[in-house]
């Protein structure tokens, strides 16, 4: 079968498990992933940018060299080598368990349970919820979502239709690896360097295919595109900055502003100044943008892999 045609089928499968199915409860492939980084890590690790590279391309690299011994050991059989890709697309999206999470604190809010909120934020994102009031936390879930849905939905699919199994796994393995050492903490400013600047190369397409279906997907095409052009670039994140201010501008609300991570105030810039504050009720329209804009995103990737008509060997 041709290799178009089994991403197609396959990433169709994995999103449809997705849906249908959320994140395995136990065993999770990532949570695997993270314990074998961290075992290297222990191994490795020096305040060094070098260390933190060998970690990186070790990590990575087997990663992918899994996902090319899987995709050759399947290659024979076609049913093998869309139910590979099925599984494969299925362990390393999570827009079911994004979703989920969001909504979760959605309805702590919507029933005025503040504390209960910020128990469950920390399941969806890095904020100190203690420093967040209700407006905070709504507008901290609707900045997750948006950045989620390329972080774990559409980068995936981007990579899965460049280089099929090795393409999601590597995709993801780097993400997981840049939630891990990426961040600016004293232990990995150094060591997480080039964990960070690899999201960054591979997040750019499917950061920009995330802005631009949000743009497509969105209630207002014209303000996601308005923010987009303005203010994107203004945020610290490359890719970050492109889907939250797409996002802002398609739902018509402000996002941005001060915020607190491990104790350390950050002030960044405010996305489409020209929206309104966010609501509680703008968590659900978030979920449903980010549902669309994948679903959009998978039919772009088969679309865009069917064109190429590559054919495996």
């Amino acid at each position: 079968m041709r290799a178009d045609r089994v991403f197609a089928y396959g990433a169709t499968a994995g999103l449809l498990g997705d849906l249908l199915l959320g994140d395995p409860r136990r065993g999770h492939p990532v949570a695997l992933f993270g314990r074998a980084a961290a075992a290297v890590e222990r191994r490795l690790w020096r305040d060094h940018r070098g260390r933190g590279a060998v970690h990186t391309a070790v990590c990575v690299g087997g990663a992918v060299a899994l996902g090319a011994l899987a995709r050759r050991a399947a290659r024979p059989s076609a049913v093998a080598s869309v139910a590979l890709t099925g599984v494969a697309t299925w362990a390393v999206v999570g827009g079911t368990s994004l979703a989920r999470e969001a909504r979760a604190v959605g309805r702590a809010l919507e029933a005025g349970d503040v504390e209960g909120a910020r128990r469950r934020l920390p399941h969806l994102c890095g904020r100190d919820p203690q420093a967040l009031d209700a407006d905070g936390i709504a507008r901290a879930v609707v900045e997750s979502v948006a950045e989620n849905t390329s972080d774990a939905v559409v980068g995936a699919l981007v990579w899965g239709a460049v280089a099929g199994v090795p393409g999601l796994l590597g995709f993801r393995a780097v993400n997981t690896l840049d939630a891990m050492v990426g961040h600016r903490s004293p232990r990995h400013l150094r060591y997480g360097w080039a964990s960070a600047r690899l999201d960054d190369l591979a997040g750019w397409p499917g950061a920009r295919l995330t802005a631009g279906l949000a743009t497509v997907a969105g209630p207002d095409p014209r303000g996601a595109v308005r923010a987009w052009r303005a203010d994107a670039g203004r945020h610290p994140s490359p890719n970050a900055g492109p889907v939250e201010a797409s996002f802002a501008g398609a739902l018509g609300v402000r996002l941005g502003g001060t915020l607190s991570y491990a104790g350390r105030v950050e002030h960044r810039p405010v996305l489409n100044g020209t929206g309104r504050a966010v609501r509680v009720t703008d968590v659900e329209r978030a979920v449903r943008l980010s549902r669309r804009v994948a679903l959009l995103a998978l039919g772009a990737c088969a679309a865009g892999r069917l064109l190429t008509k590559g054919r495996t060997s």
